[in-house]
């Protein structure tokens, strides 16, 4: 399963299970398992240590102690959509997880935004020093 150009799952790091679900269907979610509860185990994939750690973050609540990613998905009436929508949820959730995060490089202010600060909060400070009791001045 291609994940990105450099991300590649194997079909053996994916396990499904198809159990009954609840919803639009009628008579027949009684009767047949539709629903798709997708398992990934992280830990023991192939994927490079750096994604591994950022899924980790990602998955949040999905991620078992185990390390074991799930996926449920119930949205369709059909196991084939389903089962798609799953892989299609695993694969967008591993492609966000490979995208390195850009380095901060800590800036400074230039010398006109300080002076436009220091200017603005001298300003401001007149407008608050002219609210209180005016003193009289006898000449």
């Amino acid at each position: 399963m291609q994940i990105t150009n450099g991300i590649t799952l194997d079909e053996h790091d994916i396990e499904e299970r198809f159990v009954r679900a609840s919803g639009p269907g009628g008579q027949n979610v009684n009767k047949v398992a539709t629903a798709v509860e997708l398992r990934f185990d992280v830990e023991a994939s192939s994927l490079p240590a750096d994604v591994k750690s950022r899924l980790r973050v990602l998955a949040g609540s999905r991620l078992t102690t185990d390390g074991v990613l799930l996926i449920d998905s119930r949205e369709y009436r059909t196991q084939g959509q389903n089962r798609e929508a799953a892989r299609a949820r695993l694969a967008a959730l591993i492609h966000q997880a490979a995208v390195r995060p850009r380095t901060r490089r800590p800036t400074k202010p230039g010398k006109a935004a300080k002076q436009r600060r220091l200017t603005e909060k001298k300003r401001r400070a007149d407008v608050k020093g002219g609210r209180g009791k005016q003193r009289v001045t006898e000449d």
